[in-house]
C-alpha cells in the first residue's frame, strides 16, 4: 500500500465492506477480493490500536516517575 490509511478510515471501509457481505450487495466474483481486503484492513486496525496501546503505555509510565 504506497498511503497511509488512518484507523478511521480502515474501519469505516471495513465496516461498508461488512454490509455489502451482509446485504449480498456484491457478487460471488468479488468476494474473494472483498475478504482480503477486510483482512488487510484488520490487521491495520489491530497494528494501530498496538501501537496506540503501546504509546499510552509509555507516557503512563513517564508520568509516574
Amino acid at each position: 500500500m504506497s498511503k497511509s490509511i488512518t484507523y478511521t478510515d480502515a474501519f469505516f471501509e471495513l465496516q461498508t465492506i461488512t454490509k455489502e457481505i451482509e446485504s449480498g450487495e456484491i457478487s460471488v466474483d468479488e468476494l474473494s477480493q472483498k475478504v482480503k481486503r477486510a483482512s488487510e484492513l484488520i490487521r491495520i486496525c489491530r497494528e494501530k490500536l498496538s501501537s496506540t496501546e503501546e504509546d499510552v503505555n509509555k507516557i503512563l509510565k513517564e508520568i509516574e516517575k
